[in-house]
């Protein structure tokens, strides 16, 4: 127990730069919407950064539009969409003003985050709107997002905005009090209050919870983002927001939903957006020997320990690197040779790649400078 609570303590003292998701149920009315950001400026007065992530447009335009049942059909999702997001930035902006500070929209698609330069620009917004005290408050941009551009849901988008903003804690607030085990039977049983890696197991506990009629996601969701936001070094805490003194809660470090404890340490910017964003374009297979001074000796991929080559990519391009023997993806990096070169120097070591080459020619397949590994 004191351990669990040194764990939310030291989360919530580190947080410098925090990510708040609220979920579409937990804005079903300007009440509900006031008390969160009442809670949202409790932790800025206690010196924190804040982004938010809204759900609601969708359930705004609903309810503006009479409509009760969430349309299958894209088209009526995207004009609700556009229909409701007008509605809830005003009462987000005339709430925020009672706390006396001002809220940004950012309307964001997958693509914005794939880019590298469109990644920095999101990135750069962010930190001005931080240092002028402006509140972010973030949603997919659903009135034009289609399937492949789609992050999924918010709880995804939050989990990601995490690495995009070098936040320190996600508070991912729902419905429910917390991940909770299952017993012998499947039931529901005890809350689990500090989860220290998202393992398979972890990943069975989460049941249906999604309901199609109001909003998407479930905890498969929720524990999806935890995946992505631990990895990237932070903690993920999922709380319940219908508790109105949850975020007194969460600043004292009482325990109280599930706190996913950071996987790793917290990598650079770019590695961030190399490891989570970077549209993969082909793959490296390798022999053991390059698999192991990857991993485990902190090298650079050569192209002596490169067995084959997957997909069309151009140097300067993304590509996985997998293992030979078993098929796993252990990394990910920016690749110095076209796949026509990666070919021709397969199985090459360095002098042979010179000669091959030219002796201005790098030396190495992915440099590690561009290389992140990838958690397995």
């Amino acid at each position: 127990m004191e351990r669990n609570k040194n764990n939310r303590k030291a989360a919530v003292q580190a947080a410098k730069k925090i990510i708040v998701k609220a979920g579409t149920r937990l804005l079903i009315d300007r009440q509900s919407i006031a008390r969160l950001v009442s809670g949202i400026a409790r932790l800025r007065q206690a010196g924190h950064q804040v982004l938010l992530v809204s759900s609601g447009a969708v359930g705004m335009g609903m309810e503006i539009a009479n409509v009760t049942r969430r349309p299958a059909e894209l088209a009526q999702k995207q004009a609700l969409a556009a229909l409701g997001q007008t509605r809830l930035m005003s009462i987000y902006s005339e709430e925020a003003a009672k706390h006396g500070f001002t809220v940004a929209q950012l309307l964001l698609t997958a693509s914005d985050l794939r880019s590298r330069r469109r990644y920095l620009n999101v990135m750069n917004c962010i930190n001005a709107l931080w240092e002028r005290g402006i509140l972010p408050i973030a949603n997919e941009n659903d009135s034009v997002s289609i399937d492949e551009l789609k992050f999924g849901d918010n709880d995804t988008l939050a989990g990601m905005l995490t690495s995009v903003a070098g936040a320190d804690l996600t508070v991912l607030l729902t419905t429910i009090d917390g991940l909770r085990d299952r017993d012998s039977d499947g039931n529901l049983a005890e809350r689990l209050p500090v989860v220290e890696k998202v393992t398979d197991r972890i990943k069975a506990l989460a049941g249906g919870t999604d309901d199609s009629n109001l909003s998407i996601g479930g905890m498969d969701s929720k524990l999806r983002a935890a995946e992505l936001a631990t990895a990237a070094g932070a903690f993920l805490w999922i709380a319940d927001g219908r508790d109105p003194d949850i975020f007194e809660k969460i600043l004292s470090g009482t325990d109280t939903g599930t706190l996913f404890l950071p996987r790793s340490h917290r990598v650079s910017g770019r590695k961030r957006w190399l490891g989570f964003f970077s549209k993969v374009s082909g793959a490296l297979i390798v022999d053991d020997g390059a698999s192991q001074a990857v991993t485990t000796r902190g090298k650079s991929l050569l192209p002596s320990g490169i067995i084959a080559v997957k997909g069309e990519f151009r140097r300067g391009d993304a590509v996985e690197i997998i293992t030979a023997s078993n098929q796993k993806v252990i990394a990910r990096g920016l690749v110095n040779f076209d796949a026509k070169d990666c070919l021709l120097l397969c199985g090459k070591h360095s002098e042979e790649v010179i000669s091959i080459m030219g002796k201005e020619a790098e030396t190495e397949a992915i440099h590690r400078d561009n290389l992140v590994l990838v958690e397995l």
